[in-house]
Parts: C-alpha cells; sequence; structure tokens
C-alpha cells in the first residue's frame, strides 16, 4: 500500500507492517495504525512512528534502553494478555522523543512507553505508575540513571 506522508514522500508499506495500537496514543485519539519507519542509517537509533491514517503525523521514537542503563518496569497481566504477548523475546519498546532546536536538550518519554508485540503487531502505550520516570528525560545528561 502507498503512503503520502509529509515527513517522507510517498512511501510503499507492508500492510503486514502495520501496527495496531488496541488504545490511541495518549492525546491522540482516532489515530490506531502506525508503521515504524527504520533510520537510513543503521548506527542512528532513532526511527519513526508514521500515522498510517493521518500522514502529517510522525513520532520519532527509540529504544530507551539504549540511554537508560535501569529502566524497567512491568507490563500488566491485562496488557500482556491483549498483546498477545507470550515470550519475553516477542516485546519491543519505544519512548516517544522530542527532538529541541538544541539537540543537547532533546528528551525522551520515560513515563509511557510504547509496547509492540513483534509477532503480531499488537501495541499499546502504557502509563507507568513509578514516578522516578519523567514525562522529559534529558537524553544527553552525564548521569545514565534515572533513579
Amino acid at each position: 500500500m502507498k503512503l503520502n506522508t509529509r515527513h517522507f514522500g510517498e512511501i510503499e508499506v507492508n500492510e503486514n507492517d502495520i501496527i495496531d495500537f488496541q488504545e490511541t496514543l495518549i492525546g491522540f485519539e482516532n489515530m490506531k495504525r502506525f508503521v515504524v519507519i527504520d533510520n537510513p542509517d543503521v548506527e542512528n537509533p532513532f526511527k519513526w512512528l508514521q500515522s498510517v491514517d493521518e500522514p502529517s503525523l510522525a513520532f520519532v521514537i527509540t529504544n530507551p534502553f539504549l540511554f537508560i542503563n535501569n529502566y524497567e518496569f512491568d507490563i500488566p497481566n491485562k496488557i500482556t494478555k491483549e498483546l498477545g504477548l507470550d515470550k519475553h523475546e516477542d516485546v519491543t519498546v519505544y519512548s516517544i522523543a522530542v527532538i529541541t532546536e538544541d539537540i543537547k536538550d532533546m528528551t525522551l518519554n520515560l513515563k509511557a512507553p510504547i509496547i509492540i508485540n513483534a509477532k503480531n503487531n499488537k501495541s499499546r502505550q502504557i502509563i507507568l505508575q513509578k514516578d522516578e520516570y519523567p514525562l522529559k528525560y534529558r537524553i544527553f545528561q552525564k548521569q545514565k540513571s534515572v533513579v
């Protein structure tokens, strides 16, 4: 399927790669279908979460474990069942990044990670109850620990 996006122009999307959010992303009602667009630079840890239904909507995402050594949380059983998660290896986790004018001020949303079942592409954004994980974690701070 062809997708005409604001940021990437026309791209070809395999329908099997569409990620289906079981609930919408927080603040983006009616947006449930997305694709992950890899960065052409394989050394760059950032990707894009591109909406299939709204061509102008794309989020910068990354694997938060690349930036935070002690980031950990449990996925509630209800969500595990909803997404059909059977094995730890099937779980993909992303955080939404906020890119700022000064790259040193770039942040990750650690409070609301995106969980994807890599086998069936079902997804959900969850809100963590742990207070030590902020909405705006500065990536380029000296200390790589959030606790």
